[in-house]
């Protein structure tokens, strides 16, 4: 099975609508794991009404709940830049779409090069966009 490309504009406004585009369930291989990410990152980073928001939190839920199982990061001295390195593969991005992701397109490159540290903002929008606990990002 392939994976869906999406973007915002695929986005509906209600909840009914957004389970005929992808059914909340729990993931059970790469394939769901993938296309929940999808939704995610076309979500990811918009005002959501409060369907969509709820919509976007049981979708990270079960990415939340796969990653856990199947792409666990259990080292506590990894380096934030390493994880977000590891998050930005997994997710199929670059230096340019954390920076998009964050506000400032070149914000990534000055991130991943250590020439500028997360900000609060910045660590809310990333936990809130690869389902993760802020504290993962505050090492």
């Amino acid at each position: 099975m392939k994976t869906r490309t999406l973007t915002h504009d695929d986005i509906p406004p209600s909840y009914a609508e957004l389970m005929g585009l992808f059914m909340v369930r729990p993931l059970h291989d790469e394939v769901d794991y993938r296309n929940a990410l999808g939704v995610l990152d076309a979500m990811a980073g918009y005002d959501l009404n409060s369907d969509q928001a709820d919509y976007f939190e049981a979708v990270a839920t079960f990415v939340e709940k796969y990653e856990a199982e199947h792409h666990p990061i259990n080292d506590p001295n990894l380096p934030v830049v390493e994880l977000l390195r590891h998050l930005l593969e997994e997710h199929g991005m670059g230096e340019s779409d954390l920076g998009r992701l964050l506000g400032d397109r070149s914000l990534g490159h000055r991130i991943l090069t250590g020439e500028r540290e997360l900000s609060k903002a910045h660590i809310r929008i990333l936990a809130d966009h690869f389902a993760l606990n802020p504290g993962a990002l505050l090492r």
